[in-house]
């Protein structure tokens, strides 16, 4: 009997272990079946995602046919004045940006247009400007150091980190710096236009001219140029040729390049609404001499528009000497706004203001 019994406890025992096997099995079965149908994506999902994309297809087909009807869009493309970067940055506290021997000042370029301007002085006064006052600053613009006009190009503020950047560059370097931001832009009042913004820079030029000796030396570093004025020298830094081609080839741009109409809903828009910005024109009837600075990995205005402007530049003055051009290799990716990391820059920028005639 004790055999017997053991006999049915064996039994008993291979059952219960067979039974926890088949549990197992079981329960792996129903695992496999809860992740083949959670691989399925739900019909909901699947809907969701349909409409999300045929929303993207139906924004982008309707930006075109907007442009000519709402041209405020252009206008904020173009200018990207709204975007003003640096966030949270008091305009009228420069020290905050280290920019600790610079004047923040307001002025009336007309009625109801108030710019904000930075005066940064020579970086040997730094501790002669501690403290002082904006006569002070004004009287310091008459001790015959160069002076540069600063004009950043569009989108963003005075105090964007590489702008800061070249005001410091041109401080080492003893020059006096003025730098705006145009109508609609940082803390300036008002709204952007083409000739908006040469009025602004007109006042400005005026303004230090005014306040400065017979003797010092101009340079403006600028996005437009300007025509009619002559400087002892002017700058300008990754330019582009006219905001047609540039338009052509912005990411905006390039993103609607082979959309229907291309020319007519974006470039014919900016065009009708006069935003043209002809750097190239204006370098026709420019008779300063001229310093071009560009990079070779520019990702905003490719080099074969610096190209073609110093081209242009030198076919209208009919001179090598007065045109320079200086490209920065695409190894040291510098793109659009790097330039001022440059360590040969300052002597770049040196050698042409001394070559300037007195």
């Amino acid at each position: 009997m004790q055999r017997t019994g053991g006999s049915v406890s064996k039994r008993l025992r291979m059952r219960k272990r067979t039974g926890d096997q088949d549990s197992e099995e079981q329960k792996t079965a129903r695992n496999k079946t809860k992740v083949s149908s959670s691989a399925q994506p739900s019909p909901r999902l699947s809907w969701g995602f349909k409409r999300g994309l045929l929303a993207v297809c139906v924004i982008y087909a309707s930006v075109p046919f907007m442009m000519p009807l709402f041209p405020d869009i252009i206008k904020h493309l173009v200018y990207s004045h709204r975007v003003r970067v640096p966030f949270f940055v008091d305009h009228s506290q420069p020290a905050k940006l280290s920019l600790n021997h610079t004047m923040n000042m307001y002025l009336i370029s007309e009625q109801g247009i108030s710019l904000g301007v930075w005066h940064t002085v020579p970086e040997s006064q730094w501790k002669e400007a501690q403290g002082k006052d904006l006569e002070w600053y004004q009287e310091s613009l008459g001790d015959g150091n160069p002076i540069i006009i600063y004009l950043h190009g569009n989108g963003g503020t005075r105090a964007a980190s590489h702008r800061v950047g070249v005001i410091h560059l041109l401080s080492a370097m003893d020059y006096h710096v003025l730098a705006l931001d145009y109508r609609g832009f940082g803390d300036s009042t008002g709204e952007p236009t083409e000739v908006g913004i040469t009025t602004d820079t007109l006042y400005l030029y005026q303004w230090v001219k005014a306040r400065s000796g017979s003797m010092t030396r101009w340079m403006v570093q600028i996005f437009l140029l300007l025509s009619g004025i002559v400087v002892d020298g002017v700058i300008i830094e990754g330019a582009f040729t006219n905001i047609r081609q540039k338009g052509a080839h912005n990411l905006f741009g390039w993103f609607y390049w082979n959309f229907p109409g291309f020319e007519y809903f974006f470039l014919d828009t900016m065009a009708e609404n006069n935003i043209i910005f002809p750097n190239d024109e204006n370098l026709k009837r420019m008779r300063s001499p001229l310093l071009i600075l560009h990079a070779e990995d520019d990702h905003i205005a490719p080099l074969h528009m610096a190209q073609q402007l110093y081209e242009i530049a030198q076919s209208a003055q009919n001179s090598e000497n007065r045109v320079k051009m200086i490209p920065f290799a695409r190894s040291l990716g510098y793109l659009h706004n790097g330039l001022y990391k440059d360590p040969h820059l300052p002597n770049i920028i040196g050698e042409f203001v001394h070559s300037l005639p007195p």
